[in-house]
């Protein structure tokens, strides 16, 4: 296993399988920017399912132990359970799990399973019909999501996690619904503070609702009690219903940032490393890849460019004097 500048390790691999989705959802890909004529990549950029496991063999070599597969939306990738199934085979991989919309979950949900998938996360930001549909950007309604999300449960891709984003005067108001309505079942919601992710959203810090202040919505009506963290490097802090009947997460990058533990290598679906969510170049493994390189030589090249990570963006990010460039989240998954 391989520390960074800081010491953090390598142990989660997230792989971007496309650039392209089914959604423009305002904080990741709005519609105004990202329309019909957007030059997403070509499949002969987009590596292949053989490059793809090839390089997470050497990952996996490396120290990661959990595979996350993401977009884009993932699921748009023709014959995505292929991947998994080779994924599956590298000794080594411990979780390997998929991050996607829902869409297309209930056709797919049983080949990805079959095929060696462990589990899902499914991002469903409100239940409201109005509000899901704008968030999305193109008019779909939660009873698809859900559909998705009961697909995947009777397929046997749990527990199943559920990712909401909350914008203050967007879909703030009914995240307490969305927590009462999965409270008592095995899925469990975990509340993202909107993040400055790219340069396209037009964040703003005033547009972010708080962790503090999500716990505390919720907790005034279904009582709330904080629980230890399941595994070194969760970035998700855990509270349990106080009756007992599950559990929630809030993810607060923005407020309570991180980056101090953080193990996560990105993996672009042209082939670049990203060492942090918020980077604005990645290292190119595909043109060496495709040039002949050895495995030796990739693992080489991996190991300089995570010995060389210095990122922790959300700790300083209050101390910039002004905004950076940074990669699209479409680009390298959440």
């Amino acid at each position: 296993m391989i520390g960074d500048v800081f010491g953090r390790p390598m142990r989660d691999l997230r792989i971007s399988v496309t650039d392209k989705c089914n959604f423009r959802c305002p904080y990741c890909m709005p519609a105004e920017m990202f329309g019909e004529g957007y030059p997403f990549l070509s499949n002969g950029e987009v590596l292949t399912f053989e490059e793809i496991a090839r390089l997470a063999r050497i990952f996996v070599g490396l120290g990661v132990v959990k595979v996350r597969l993401t977009g884009g939306e993932p699921l748009v990738r023709h014959s995505l359970h292929l991947l998994v199934a080779m994924l599956k085979e590298i000794p080594g991989i411990k979780d390997l799990a998929l991050t996607t919309n829902g869409v297309l979950l209930e056709r797919q949900a049983q080949a990805l399973k079959e095929a060696g998938l462990h589990r899902v996360t499914v991002s469903l930001d409100s239940l409201d019909d109005e509000v899901f549909a704008y968030m999305n950007g193109r008019g779909v309604k939660p009873d698809v999501i859900l559909s998705g999300i009961a697909a995947a449960e009777a397929a046997g891709l749990g527990p199943i996690k559920i990712n909401a984003v909350v914008q203050r005067g967007v879909n703030d108001q009914t995240l307490v619904d969305l927590a009462r309505h999965f409270k008592g079942s095995d899925r469990i919601v975990r509340f993202i503070e909107y993040m400055d992710v790219g340069t396209a959203n037009g964040w703003r810090l005033d547009d972010v609702v708080p962790a503090a202040e999500i716990i505390e919505r919720i907790s005034a009506e279904m009582p709330l009690a904080a629980l230890d963290e399941s595994y070194y490097g969760e970035v998700a802090e855990r509270y349990g219903y106080r009756d007992g009947d599950g559990e929630i997460g809030v993810i607060a990058s923005v407020t309570q940032p991180f980056c101090g533990d953080c193990t996560r290598v990105r993996l672009s679906a042209d082939g670049k490393v990203y060492t942090c969510l918020f980077a604005a170049e990645g290292h190119d493994l595909r043109g060496p890849l495709r040039d002949g390189a050895s495995d030796d030589e990739l693992r080489d090249l991996i190991v300089g460019i995570w010995k060389g990570r210095e990122d922790r963006y959300s700790e300083i990010r209050a101390s910039l004097t002004a905004p950076l460039e940074k990669v699209e989240m479409f680009r390298i998954g959440g």
